[in-house]
């Protein structure tokens, strides 16, 4: 095997390879062109641990060579830092003592595209601070509390005196599988047909409606249910007091429910489970139950504590029962389930995304004090816009919104984000209005920019797919990025040169073109400028309106730039009777196998005195005067071999056949 097809393998520079071979016992020479086949087996045996190896000692080299720059700029090295649980790209750059640049750099290496202004996880900065060798240390203090949006609406309600609290509305999540049926239940509770407007079935962003039962309401969130929406989920089940996991009778407990549930245990919600599709013929509500009670959820009738209620959306079946147990479950929570709508609103936003019409809009969940028209919208102390008109789930206008209403504003000057708090503030002054209206401006634009401006630091071995993706809404934007995020390839990766809301324009197709990229666009246009453009530069532009078919998509994009895997598989061994005839590029010998088999139209190694020769094809083979397609041990043949005419008697053949296995990224 030639060594650069070894390296090739292992997926590592040729040079570092014979460099590190000795050290695992495989001292082949520094200069070392081909290696033995057994050895060249034995070494792609230990790739894992030469790949380890070779990426310990460029870490130990990198970290000598930080440090030794941090001396020479006489910078004060730091090797351990404490930041709160979120933190803006700006602060924490200061904190671990680094070069903004060099924080959104690494930041974009892990998939993160941020700005100085926006905000990171302390996973996040974690994963970043390591590659500058720094240990982080989350804060714990009343501050790192509160900058948790959950926790900032808790910390809102426990300033409430008790004597101000009123009940409100229950606030519903319905999670579950993607094909389980869950906006279904909310069509059978809404008796409206939200299922027909959705692309492929699937809720593509979170949507939030009311319902009333025996003159209570009943706020729903539907959360998407395909993988693609794990943090938008997570979101809605922080917002939420109760949820309702739907299971289908047919298909018991999927990987997506798993996921579920692991949400609703670490929100801590009381759960009533769905089970749905009881009218099947396939359907088995005990196997549910049995799967269940496997994961530490014993229904009640078995004992237990989870609230299972058999339902068929479809028919209609079960919703009443269903319904009573929410108001049944929110009665028991009722101390948990108050609010005070005399104070000044403060809500989650669950939509958000830009109307042609009416510019910047979103929805936002009230979740203490209420939020009327022309109240002043504040979101991280930022000024957002004014309240200009506030619209209920059906579309209609309200003057106000209370506790556990779903409201969409239409006024605000930009997108916000999905799970920002939204706070109304009384007094905003000119001043203030100004700057953090600069701020946004100059945050959105970074946002924006091109990303790929720096690659000199990218592993040359990994190709990669670069992307520019357009969405409607924010939601989605987020789900298709952690969606890509999750792919998990060493040789190809997804690189997002740009990303944002709104149609595509003549921008993004010139940065498509210069790039290299593919240009997504998700339930959005082109506007006629970007498509004259895109016809005249020969620039293909993909539209999508379900998630998983994009993902699915650009999996197989990757997976044409797999290389593809060459398998060998030995045959048999013969030794070399005769010489007949000697040509240019081929000869016809005569020879017995020893061992194995020999077959037609294979590849054939020329092994003399234990070393290989040369290596070529067998084109023809015969026996007894007739061609055939294969010869057994014992047998004698002849047979055309195509390659450098240096076969002699005596010599044996190694015959092996090659087999490319195409590779696909899942």
């Amino acid at each position: 095997m030639n060594v650069t097809e070894l390296a090739r393998k292992l997926r590592i520079n040729t040079n570092e390879l014979l460099e590190i071979l000795p050290e695992f016992g495989f001292d082949i020479g520094k200069k070392a062109i081909k290696v033995d086949s057994k050895i060249a087996h034995k070494i792609l045996e230990l790739g894992p641990k030469i790949k380890q190896k070779l990426e310990d000692e460029r870490k130990a080299k990198m970290e000598e060579f930080r440090k030794l720059s941090q001396q020479e700029k006489g910078v004060q090295e730091i090797t351990e830092a404490r930041i709160p649980a979120v933190i803006t790209v700006r602060e924490f750059s200061k904190v671990i003592n680094q070069p903004v640049n060099n924080v959104i750099k690494e930041l974009m290496k892990s998939g993160v595209m941020a700005s100085l202004n926006e905000k990171i996880d302390f996973e996040t900065a974690a994963i970043v601070a390591d590659e500058f060798g720094i240990k982080l240390n989350q804060e714990d203090s009343a501050d790192t509390a509160t900058a948790e949006s959950g926790q900032k609406i808790k910390a809102a309600l426990e300033q409430e005196k008790k004597t101000d609290l009123v009940s409100r509305a229950p606030v519903i999540v319905v999670m579950g599988h993607v094909d389980h049926g869950k906006t279904k239940l909310l069509d059978a509770i809404r008796r409206t047909n939200v299922v027909e407007g959705e692309a492929g079935g699937i809720t593509q962003h979170i949507g939030a409606y009311q319902v009333v039962r025996k003159e209570r309401l009943i706020t729903c969130i539907d959360t998407p249910g395909h993988e693609a929406f794990t943090a938008m989920r997570s979101r809605g089940a922080k917002i939420a007091d109760i949820a309702i996991l739907v299971i289908a009778a047919n298909d018991s407990i999927k990987p997506q429910t798993e996921e579920a549930i692991k949400i609703i245990k670490q929100a801590g919600l009381p759960m009533i489970v769905a089970i749905n599709k009881i009218d099947l013929p396939d359907a088995n509500i005990e196997k549910v139950k049995q799967d269940l009670a496997s994961m530490n959820l014993t229904p009640e009738d078995w004992g237990g504590q989870t609230i299972c209620v058999p339902i068929s959306a479809k028919e209609n079946m079960g919703i009443d029962d269903l319904l009573e147990t929410i108001l049944l479950v929110s009665d028991l929570e009722k101390d948990k389930i108050v609010a005070n709508p005399n104070k000044d609103a403060i809500g989650t936003i669950i939509e958000a995304h830009i109307n042609k019409g009416e510019g910047p809009v979103a929805t936002v969940l009230v979740q203490n004090g209420t939020l009327k028209v022309g109240d002043n919208l504040c979101i991280n102390n930022v000024f957002y816009g004014k309240a200009r008109a506030l619209k209920d789930y059906t579309n209609q206008d309200v003057e106000k919104a209370e506790p556990s209403t779903p409201v969409k504003i239409i006024g605000l000057k930009y997108a916000p984000k999905v799970g920002d708090i939204l706070e109304v503030s009384c007094e905003v002054g000119r001043k203030q209005k100004k700057v953090k209206t600069f701020d946004l401006q100059k945050e959105e634009t970074t946002v924006n920019q091109a990303v790929f401006k720096d690659d000199d630091q990218e592993d040359d071995q990994v190709t990669r797919v670069n992307l520019i993706i357009k969405a409607d809404v924010l939601g989605s934007l987020e789900a298709i990025i952690e969606s890509l995020e999750k792919i998990d390839s060493e040789e190809v990766k997804v690189k997002i040169i740009s990303k944002g809301l709104g149609n595509i324009t003549d921008t993004d197709v010139n940065l498509a073109e210069s790039s290299g990229a593919l240009l997504i666009g998700f339930n959005v246009k082109t506007s006629p400028l970007a498509e004259d453009v895109a016809r005249e530069k020969n620039i293909n532009i993909k539209y999508y309106d379900i998630i998983y078919k994009l993902i699915e998509d650009i999996k197989e994009k990757m997976s044409d730039l797999l290389t593809p895997e060459i398998v060998r598989t030995d045959l048999g061994k013969a030794k070399v009777l005769a010489i007949f005839k000697t040509e240019n590029k081929a000869m016809i010998i005569g020879g017995k196998v020893l061992s194995g088999k020999i077959e037609n139209n294979t590849k054939a190694q020329v092994i003399r005195d234990k070393e290989k020769i040369a290596t070529g094809e067998i084109v023809q083979l015969q026996s007894g005067k007739q061609d055939v397609n294969e010869v057994a041990e014992g047998q004698e043949f002849g047979l055309k071999y195509q390659g450098d005419p240096v076969i002699q008697e005596g010599d044996r053949l190694e015959v092996y056949k090659e087999e490319k296995l195409v590779k696909k990224i899942n």
